[in-house]
């Protein structure tokens, strides 16, 4: 039987901290914090630890080759356990979504699903793979708005999490074999613009600030979560452009990882909820703390 390590190892346990944000932007956005929106988390975080483990059932063969001390090719996890975890996730997963949301978040939450498997199994080493897992995390900010009126109220949220999540997948096809530099200079420019984009953007569907020092607190956390975004994802960005090895290409993707709930802390922010976001935001210590002990990526 696999020990708790190896399951956590396994579902990049520590990376599933970048995850509840995605509900909580989309919730915002769409007024609709509230009890719904844990369990929506919940959801997210179960098929997100899903799709990590039929990630490495998928790519068991190849890890064999070029990571063999993950959790399968070491022998710690067997292919069959992992895809049983992934499916049961899934299931999981399914449940909450239904059991937080009905039929609504059913709608988004099924899609997710899909796409989660879609990408490890069929779309991650294709030229679609940014593209899909893109996706996923846009749908993952759809979940959390479906509480409300319409999802469509968490779109430039959903965009933000979804370009992030793609410059970040297309960073980490360098993280085994290295890159030239245009491909760090790429990702960068992206983050620096998508940085300025949230950091000026306006709250999603949200109601004007009733006070003009209410108007003023929420730009300055959107501009300071943001910034601190900008500065840990750019700074091991630029590291990698300096020397675009295989080891600064995976550090820049773990700290992308770690570094996303910054953003999402931004946007909620910026949806009016300060508070919530600066709580969403705290989880990038933490992330960094637990990345030293299982790695995100």
């Amino acid at each position: 039987m696999p020990s708790l390590r190896d399951l956590t190892e396994l579902v990049r346990a520590p990376a599933a901290l970048s995850v509840p944000g995605d509900v909580v932007a989309g919730a915002a956005a769409g007024q609709v914090l509230g009890g719904r929106t844990l369990g929506l988390a919940c959801s997210s975080v179960c098929l997100y630890w899903a799709g990590m483990a039929a990630n490495d059932w998928a790519d068991r063969h190849l890890d064999a080759v070029e990571r063999p001390e993950r959790p399968i090719p070491s022998g710690r996890v067997s292919p069959g356990a992992a895809l049983g975890i992934a499916a049961g996730l899934t299931v999981a997963g399914l449940a909450a979504a239904g059991l937080s949301g009905g039929r609504r978040a059913l709608a988004v939450a099924v899609p997710l699903a899909a796409a989660v498997w879609s990408y490890d199994l069929v779309a991650k080493n294709t030229a679609a793979g940014p593209l899909a897992m893109a996706l996923c995390r846009g749908l993952d900010v759809l979940l959390g708005a479906t509480p409300g009126r319409s999802v469509a109220d968490a779109l430039p949220s959903a965009f933000t999490v979804a370009a992030h999540t793609y410059l970040l997948t297309a960073l980490s096809r360098a993280e085994v074999s290295g890159s030239d530099r245009r491909l760090p200079v790429a990702t960068l420019a992206g983050t620096v613009a998508l940085a300025v984009a949230t950091a000026l953007g306006r709250g999603d569907a949200s109601p004007k600030p009733q006070t003009a020092r209410a108007a003023q607190v929420v730009r300055i956390v959107q501009a300071g979560l943001t910034g601190w975004y900008a500065a840990r994802f750019g700074l091991s960005q630029a590291q990698a452009v300096a020397e675009p090895s295989a080891s600064r290409m995976r550090a820049a993707v773990g700290t992308g990882i770690v570094a996303l709930p910054a953003l999402q802390g931004a946007l909620v922010a910026r949806s009016g909820a300060t508070r919530e976001g600066i709580v969403v935001a705290a989880a990038v210590p933490l992330g960094r703390a637990l990345a030293r002990k299982v790695s995100p990526t």
